[in-house]
């Protein structure tokens, strides 16, 4: 067994390989998965009447997925149509997501969709964060994301996060947005301490004609989509806990209430 090709390898790159087996997405035990309707488990299905129907089953999420295989515990803070100001203004609230009881070791945050290609909201920048005050941020996308955090930071100061970008696609003017969100997720981890991104852009497959024809149903993922999501998001945060060893030392005690983590 060679532990360092796999432990120690500096040239190793995320997503070089899927991960097998044991995964260190098991150092949490607890994660929360704040996103849309590909956080979702969401299935588009044309209706008798011609419309579409969207119905989010939350076992098929790639977070589920992710839980199911690791043994741990997980919650979809998501829905279908979901946005950053949606979340804060009301969804979450609503829903409880603020709860102390529902604190978790990590959150893993997948927005943007809808903000910054259906509803084409502003993106901003970090300089929309106002650092003393979360409350002040102004109300742009990566403003709203912020408070997001920020918020969850006040719940669980020491859980980890990771932000997640958009993959490639074929479409360029998409590619233009998701290279500007990748940009601002990057300076957030400059900002937010315990956050890492999680780089679908540069390591992810470009989601394609040959890839939406094998992973997509209509308008979202087919089962296997989701799947394959779970194996990229869980095998990019392995990745992360891999590299960045020392920073998930003490993992296991984040809300232990054991020496403070």
């Amino acid at each position: 067994m060679n532990v360092y090709d796999r432990y120690f390898n500096e040239n190793e790159k995320p997503l070089e390989r899927l991960v097998q087996g044991y995964s260190h997405t098991q150092v949490f035990r607890k994660i929360a998965f704040v996103g849309d309707s590909l956080s979702s488990g969401e299935f588009q299905m044309l209706k008798e009447d011609g419309t579409w129907g969207y119905y989010d089953l939350y076992e098929y999420s790639w977070g589920q997925y992710i839980a199911r295989k690791n043994g741990l515990t997980a919650y979809n803070f998501s829905r279908g149509g979901m946005t950053a100001s949606w979340y804060l203004e009301s969804f979450a609230e609503e829903n409880g997501f603020w709860d102390k009881e529902k604190a978790c070791q990590a959150y893993v945050i997948a927005l943007g969709v809808n903000d910054l290609i259906n509803k084409k909201m502003p993106l901003g920048a970090v300089e929309d964060i106002d650092v003393t005050d979360y409350t002040k941020n102004k109300p742009t996308f990566i403003g709203n994301y912020a408070r997001i955090i920020a918020r969850y930071k006040e719940i669980q100061p020491s859980a980890k996060f990771f932000f997640v970008s958009f993959p490639k696609r074929a479409e360029e003017n998409l590619n233009e947005i998701a290279v500007e969100l990748l940009k601002q997720l990057n300076e957030l981890t400059k900002i937010f301490d315990n956050s890492y991104v999680i780089d679908l852009y540069n390591y992810a497959p470009v989601y394609d004609a040959e890839f939406m024809k094998r992973f997509y149903l209509n308008g979202h993922m087919n089962p296997s989509g989701y799947i394959f999501t779970a194996e990229l998001i869980d095998s990019y945060i392995d990745y992360i806990v891999r590299k960045n060893y020392e920073d998930f030392k003490t993992a296991g005690l984040i809300g232990s209430g054991i020496n403070d983590y």
